[in-house]
């Protein structure tokens, strides 16, 4: 069991465990808690050994009358989808997801973690927040600490700030995809009027699942292809003709739990699913986050409209829409009104395949509805030509006709409490062509620029002089891909001008870019070209230069600019400089861009990627080395790591000579 401790100037309290969550006391100054990283088994009980689900229960694997049996307390089980075969998690505090921690904005936060693994070294980031003053504490391997090794405890020590929700997951290899996250809201203490009313708040975490194979066996099967039981499975599509990839998922869990639907039965297999329970007539905030591995999720609630009011920790201005798109990374926060007849409605997250159906359910259940889960009528909003639906953050810019949906992109939406946006200053402005692509015949290399990333071998925030393999070394250029540690650096406080690209023959996917150290200002999306009737890309968009190559769909675009030499400088036309929409992850459609900006005033070195899991792993990552000098001094006992070799090889260490 695990416990959390706000400590006062001179009072410790110890607060009472709420299931999983952790919540801090809203008049403590310091918030201090513990992580234990350990492997767990999915459908498995620590008394009652392997599980079962029927009826939306569980029940121990020898039951033989259910009607007589007791059910396995259902909290006390990771249930993934309820296959029976269980499948390795790694976990934090015992839980998938981890627990959600709670805590108040400017609260000093204190967390151990602790790695139980047998086999692998761990980190945990906190997903959204900027570490300002504390970049060491970002967790990330081998860019801001050395990976946690068996048996250590890492300390993370940061101001909570800002407001919002936010999540914390491990960045080393595919830990995330195998259970390793959880959320952590940051809560005002004064909360602004665009939330009040609302009765009570629901966290949301979506991601996707394969119960047979892990997301390491995935990233082999993108190599090489993927067959089961002799049949070879394709790479499933978008709307706009875009690939998603190998990573079959089978389901998708929300809040670690869901069901899995045979694909040629077209039953489920009776798991329980998470429910959400609520007052008629009462308003509800759901913070919703996708946690998956590859693929976005298209999230509504059966006759329920959602009210869009934040996205990344930063109100917006409402937005009422039938469903929001999430992306890897991203979060968003709506706001319900339980206004409908008493009964239990689906809460769906649906990816965006449009040849499988992969779909996360949930259960919206109003006090004194039939708690029998089984069979719930609900039906999907139906999106008519009288009434059309709109959608918010589509990764392309409208729908086919005959689907009657509308959609709202990212650029469209406006900041609630607009701050400056870093204007231009000569002398102090830094603008970047960065495509995200895989310049190459297949979907190698995962890159930017042409340039797959290739990490330290040492801590490099607090090792910078022990980094060995700069892209400075290698040979890179506009028609070339190479492979080497990819770092840009900014000037302190520059205005800093991002222009994220998805083009050239490496596009085909699209990308949601997280960048650490910041939240960006989302001042311009363009998209591609895209057939009125299908929907289906026919060309990207020609804001870009590609340069390189005989055609632009020829270059790799590793080294874009604008057609139009008058845009440079920040003089592009269209730009909301006024009140954009403040984000953490953004995405970046197949064939067109984003232009984003910061301010650089944080110093550190932080890590930019793709937030699907094979692309970052594979190399779509660069670093920002952002002020350098102005660095705050290492930690007092900071742990340092290397490689070793010896550079004499005619003998052994202890016959060598100094």
């Amino acid at each position: 069991m695990y416990s959390i401790l706000c400590v006062t100037v001179s009072v410790i309290l110890i607060l009472a465990k709420n299931g999983s969550a952790f919540t801090c006391d809203k008049h403590a100054s310091i918030c201090e808690t513990s992580l234990d990283i350990s492997t767990a088994l999915t459908m498995f009980h620590e008394k009652e050994l392997a599980i079962f689900p029927k009826g939306g229960l569980l029940y121990r694997y020898d039951v033989k009358n259910i009607t007589a049996a007791t059910p396995v307390n259902i909290d006390e089980v990771n249930t993934a989808d309820g296959w029976e075969m269980q499948r390795v998690v790694i976990v934090a505090n015992g839980t998938l997801p981890g627990p959600t921690i709670t805590v108040y904005e400017d609260q000093t936060l204190i967390v151990h973690v602790k790695n139980n693994l047998y086999s692998d070294t761990v980190t945990i980031h906190w997903h959204g927040l900027p570490q300002k003053d504390t970049p060491y504490m970002d967790g990330v391997g081998f860019v801001t600490q050395c990976p946690i090794n068996p048996g250590q405890t890492f300390t993370h020590t940061f101001k909570a700030r800002p407001s919002g929700t936010y999540w914390y997951h491990s960045h080393v290899g595919a830990q995330r995809a195998k259970g390793l996250y959880g959320a952590l809201i940051i809560k005002e203490r004064h909360p602004p009027h665009i939330v009040h009313g609302v009765a009570e708040e629901f966290v949301m975490q979506i991601q996707d699942w394969n119960h047979a194979y892990g997301v390491d066996q995935a990233f082999l099967y993108a190599d090489v292809g993927v067959v089961l039981n002799r049949i070879e499975i394709k790479n499933s599509m978008a709307l706009d003709g875009s690939k998603f990839g190998p990573w079959y998922a089978q389901s998708a869990l929300i809040n670690g739990k869901g069901r899995y639907n045979d694909p040629i039965t077209h039953t489920h297999n009776e798991a329980p699913l998470e429910v959400f329970k609520v007052h008629r007539h009462r308003n509800y905030r759901f913070r919703v986050i996708n946690a998956a591995a590859m693929y976005p999720y298209r999230i509504s609630i059966d006759s329920h409209p959602l009210t869009v009011v934040a996205t990344d920790g930063y109100y917006i201005k409402p937005v009422v829409v039938e469903s929001v798109i999430l992306h890897p990374g991203e979060r968003f926060d709506f706001i319900i009104q339980a206004n409908e007849n008493v009964g239990n409605y689906m809460i769906r997250g649906q990816t965006l395949e449009v040849d499988r159906r992969t779909i996360g359910e949930a259960i919206l259940h109003y006090e004194g509805a039939d708690q029998n889960y089984i069979n719930i009528f609900s039906t999907r909003t139906q999106c008519l030509s009288s009434k059309e639906c709109l959608v918010l953050n589509c990764p392309f810019s409208f729908y086919p006709n005959e689907k009657h949906t509308q959609c709202i992109t990212m650029d469209a939406i406006k900041s609630n409490d607009p701050t400056g946006v870093p204007d231009v200053q000569p002398g102090a402005f830094q603008e970047y062509f960065l495509n995200f692509a895989f310049p190459g015949l297949t979907f190698k290399p995962d890159s930017v620029n042409g340039i797959e990333f290739r990490f330290p071998t040492v801590s490099g925030i607090s090792q910078p002089t022990e980094i060995t393999e700069q892209c400075s070394k290698v040979d890179c250029g506009e028609q070339k891909v190479c492979s080497c540690t990819n770092t840009i650096d900014l000037n302190h406080n520059d205005t800093v001008q991002f222009v994220f690209v998805n083009m050239g023959i490496g596009k085909g996917w699209s990308h949601p870019i997280h960048m650490h150290g910041h939240s960006f200002y989302v001042i311009k999306m363009g998209y591609g070209n895209y057939n009125t009737s299908t929907g289906e890309f026919i060309s990207q968009n020609s804001d870009i230069d590609c340069r390189g190559g005989t055609t632009q769909d020829k270059s790799f675009c590793n080294d874009a600019t604008w057609s139009d030499p008058s845009w440079k400088n920040g003089n592009i036309p269209g730009l909301n400089l006024v009140d954009p929409p403040q984000k953490d992850t953004i995405i970046v459609p197949s064939g067109g861009y984003v232009v984003v900006r910061i301010r650089a005033d944080n110093p550190g070195l932080w890590i930019m990627h793709c937030h699907i899991q094979l692309h970052s792993a594979d190399g779509m990552t660069l670093l920002l080395n952002e002020s350098f000098p102005n660095l705050p001094p290492v930690p007092k006992d900071f742990p340092t790591c290397r490689g070793f070799k010896t550079g004499n090889f005619d003998c052994f260490l202890w016959q060598c000579s100094v």
